[in-house]
């Protein structure tokens, strides 16, 4: 796994940005589409914002994109306001000119005996548009990717996955009604993770620092998912001094 540090959050959104800026135009150029492999969540938003911002004040046109979601809370519609749909509409799509058919996230409202030919479904399409050329994630303190959770074996298909309590409690702060979350979430494999072409992990803030240690230092194993990662042939993981003072601390040779 390739390390790139940066001070703030804001510098390692800003490189994450340009980099597929690149990517998009390069493809643009090209006369050829880019899909991308997308994520929620509060670690990604300097990210997106960088990305409206090319869009708004350098030009960057997304017309060439397809997206695909990582996943989506089970038993939410699109009008929810705490559905990934919402989210990423009021945070990224909204905002820039992505046509509406290349936006793809799991459904929240697939009925139970349906769900995994909707799964299935989508992994196919993905397969369709020739795979993800390139995949931002996020990880969660638990080291879960998406919704995959810390378990005894590593998730490989799109599924239906029972939310852990630390993911329940460190969601919990987003809805009014903390009882009203669901417990349940549609989330793309680790197994349809590994086949993109490129990753780039981000991970910002002392509240990640412990995963961050885990993630570089410790072993790679399915109850810390994010560590399969370090066995993709091309993932940089963008991380920010707050993120990596344990790193420092206690493998102080690891990270130049």
């Amino acid at each position: 796994m390739k390390v790139e540090t940066f001070e703030t959050p804001q510098d390692a959104a800003k490189a994450l940005a340009g980099e597929v800026a690149e990517l998009i135009r390069t493809r643009a150029a090209e006369g050829r589409n880019v899909v991308l492999g997308l994520a929620t969540g509060a670690t990604p938003l300097p990210f997106y914002a960088e990305l409206v911002r090319l869009h708004k004040e350098e030009g960057l046109s997304f017309a060439n994109v397809i997206s695909f979601n990582l996943d989506e809370y089970s038993g939410l519609d699109h009008d929810h306001p705490e559905s990934y749909w919402y989210f990423m509409h009021t945070n990224l799509f909204n905002h820039i000119d992505m046509k509406p058919e290349n936006i793809n996230l799991p459904s929240g409202t697939v009925k139970g005996d349906e769900i995994a030919a909707h799964c299935a479904a989508y992994e196919q399409k993905i397969k369709d548009c020739g795979g993800i050329d390139l995949q931002i994630l996020g990880i969660g303190r638990t080291g879960h990717i998406g919704f995959n959770e810390p378990a005894d074996d590593f998730p490989e298909l799109t599924h239906l996955v029972d939310l852990a309590p630390q993911t329940l409690a460190a969601n919990a702060r987003y809805f009014d009604e903390p009882d009203t979350m669901p417990r349940q979430a549609i989330t793309v494999g680790l197994g349809v993770l590994m086949r993109a072409k490129r990753i780039l992990l981000l991970l910002s803030g002392s509240g990640k620092a412990e995963i961050t240690e885990r993630l570089l230092c410790g072993r790679i194993v399915p109850q810390v998912p994010a560590t399969i990662l370090r066995l993709h042939p091309d993932v940089t993981a963008v991380i920010d001094e707050d993120a990596l003072q344990l790193v420092r601390a206690h493998a102080p040779n690891l990270i130049p």
